[in-house]
């Protein structure tokens, strides 16, 4: 039989050797959710792919909608918080329908609970580390039951080689390990589009002569408070620039306070979350990103797609893809000062800010592909779906019970 998508069955799609199942908890439709969607539509070919989902009130429809689109077989977990063991039991009947052979698993939520249905039915199981931010006690918690559950994946895939190297301090074995870069879709983005700008100018009061952007959740670990710093030091020398940020979060209350105690509030504007990043990005001038902890930054990649320069701090695998002063700048986390300097470097410099624009689309066009990506994956699948025999593999029944008649 072959399947397709569909809300809230699987529909008919075609039939590949391979079976893939992805487990995610998505929020919205964000940077994840693309590199997921990216990555099957280019595993088609090889791969018969298909995406779970977390019951979290109504947050990954928009995720499930674009799968359908896409002709992705996707659906929602009848079952959420807190009844873990029914989405275990989900998890598992989905995996036996789908006779999957890799549960890849997206986030600490679906790792812990991903990885129990998948030893139960003996199916390999992979988890990608896309970072850790530590914003919350409870997430401190999450992020440190992670780290030890990462330890019993068949293997881990990391986005960046910086994130590479926390999973390695947190005890997984090297030859789990493998660093498989996000990727960007370049035609997403036209650097030449017509009416950029003039969008971004009309979320202002006035309409700026230069626009700083950045993008991203509010939330702590994104440092945007950095940010609106940085820009109450180059306001106090430049009247023409106006300063963007989009996207929302918890801590959207205090920036704001922050924006207003700056008196910038005529300059800077929260956009809150918008579904047009892609069309707004080639009109601003400068991309910000401020972080105290990345993986590596899709809005990075963005970036660059759009032909725009960034100037970014120095953590996870930003410098991955930002090379510095050729197409942005790296400066050392937490410091506003040299951020507002090496902005203020290239909102006087067009001719710099175009060469970077140009070196960047370049960076991601050649190195940063779902070509690139998913060729990487199919080596990565086949080489744990032609390992069926190992420890790794085998159902927890077994484990069990091995386990118990040593322990005789």
């Amino acid at each position: 039989m072959v399947w397709s998508p569909g809300l809230p069955g699987w529909g008919l799609h075609r039939t590949n050797s391979m079976k893939v199942v992805h487990l995610t908890d998505s929020p919205f439709f964000g940077g994840p959710e693309r590199q997921i969607l990216g990555l099957s539509v280019h595993l088609s070919s090889a791969v018969q792919t298909s995406v779970l989902c977390f019951r979290d009130g109504a947050s990954c429809v928009p995720f499930l909608q674009q799968l359908a689109k896409a002709e992705i077989p996707a659906r929602m977990l009848e079952h959420g918080n807190p009844h873990f063991i029914r989405v275990i039991a989900d998890v598992t009947r989905e995996l036996r329908e789908r006779r999957a052979d890799v549960l890849i698993c997206h986030g600490y939520k679906a790792d812990l609970l991903g990885w129990v249905a998948a030893r139960l039915l003996g199916v390999r199981v992979v988890s990608v580390s896309r970072g850790w931010t530590s914003h919350t006690p409870k997430v401190r918690f999450n992020e440190g039951l992670d780290r030890w559950i990462l330890r019993h994946m068949d293997r881990v895939v990391c986005v960046s080689d910086g994130q590479a190297d926390k999973v390695r301090r947190a005890g997984v074995r090297p030859d789990r390990l493998r660093v498989i870069h996000n990727a960007i879709d370049t035609s997403r983005f036209d650097p030449d589009a017509a009416g950029a700008r003039a969008s971004l100018q009309s979320l202002f009061p006035g309409s700026p002569a230069l626009i700083v952007i950045a993008v991203g959740r509010l939330s702590p670990e994104k440092g945007f408070e950095l940010f609106v710093d940085a820009a109450r030091m180059l306001a106090l020398r430049d009247s023409a620039t106006g300063f963007l940020i989009v996207g929302d979060g918890p801590d959207r209350t205090k920036l704001e306070e922050l924006v207003r105690e700056a008196k910038l509030v005529d300059r800077f504007v929260f956009a809150g979350f918008r579904s047009d990043v892609d069309a707004l990005l080639p009109g601003a001038d400068v991309l910000v990103q401020s972080s105290y902890t990345e993986g590596l930054p899709n809005v990075i990649l963005e970036a660059c797609a759009a032909g725009i320069p960034v100037v970014a701090t120095d953590v996870g695998g930003t410098r991955e893809v930002v090379r510095d002063g050729v197409n942005g700048y790296l400066v050392p986390s937490g410091d506003a000062g040299i951020l507002a300097a090496r902005l203020a470097e290239l909102l006087t410099s067009p001719a710099q800010r175009q060469a970077m624009g140009i070196h960047g689309r370049e960076v991601v066009r050649q190195e940063f592909s779902f070509a690139r990506q998913s060729a990487d994956y199919v080596t990565l699948l086949t080489d744990l779906v032609g390992r069926r025999d190992s420890k790794a593999a085998r159902p927890l029944s077994a484990m069990n019970h091995r386990a118990a008649s040593e322990g005789a």
